[in-house]
């Protein structure tokens, strides 16, 4: 090869590196502690379907990515630890006293459309679409029923909090199938798995 071709060559290889480097540091976030949102509670039953209560399942499953988190070095906040109701808002105002965090609240879905199934997980920011991305992704890949992807959402606990922040919708508690499945410890663990190892996908190390 000429030396002229070999710059080129460098210069390109030296181009692809450095948008690789840029692409990848862009879908990394830099945080130490997961403030873990439990949807629901006290008075605030969330869905109801098919014997289930949305407020109870989404404690269980925080609870068991609280545990996943603390097993590989990640410090959590809890927004409750048990069948309290918390208003929104002041749900934000915990997470945002919280340095290098970022916001997961988990809760299950309902809808008249009992065909419906599948986890969702909806985002309001740049951060938070890495963030939702990396946790469908996981969904999808390691529980049954998977994810029906990603969506942007104005829910209030995405729009006050002012870390990378997402709502992970588990599944549908209306779709008799996948309610079966909700109401089982098995995979309401798996679900805790999916969700701890999209979060750790993306931090940066």
């Amino acid at each position: 090869m000429s030396p002229g071709l070999t710059r080129i060559a460098a210069a390109f290889l030296a181009f692809m590196l450095g948008a690789w480097t840029t692409t990848a540091a862009s879908q990394t976030l830099s945080f130490s502690t997961v403030v873990l949102d439990a949807g629901h509670g006290g008075k605030d039953g969330g869905s109801v379907w098919n014997g289930l209560i949305e407020k109870k399942l989404c404690l269980d499953v925080a609870k068991r990515v609280e545990a996943g988190l603390k097993a590989r070095g990640l410090k959590t906040v809890m927004t409750r630890r048990t069948d309290t109701f918390v208003e929104l808002s002041q749900r934000a105002r915990l997470a945002n006293r919280v340095p290098s965090s970022i916001f997961v609240s988990i809760h299950f879905n309902g809808s008249r459309k009992t065909i419906i199934s599948g986890g969702e997980v909806y985002y309001r920011s740049s951060r938070g679409r890495t963030l939702a991305s990396a946790i469908s992704r996981s969904i999808q890949s390691r529980v049954t029923g998977g994810a029906r992807g990603i969506f942007h959402g104005n829910y209030k606990v995405l729009r006050d909090t002012r870390m990378p922040a997402v709502l992970v919708e588990c599944g549908y508690l209306s779709n008799k199938r996948e309610a079966a499945r909700c109401a089982t410890p098995a995979h309401r663990q798996k679900l805790a798995d999916a969700i701890v190892s999209g979060i750790l996908a993306v931090r940066a190390r």
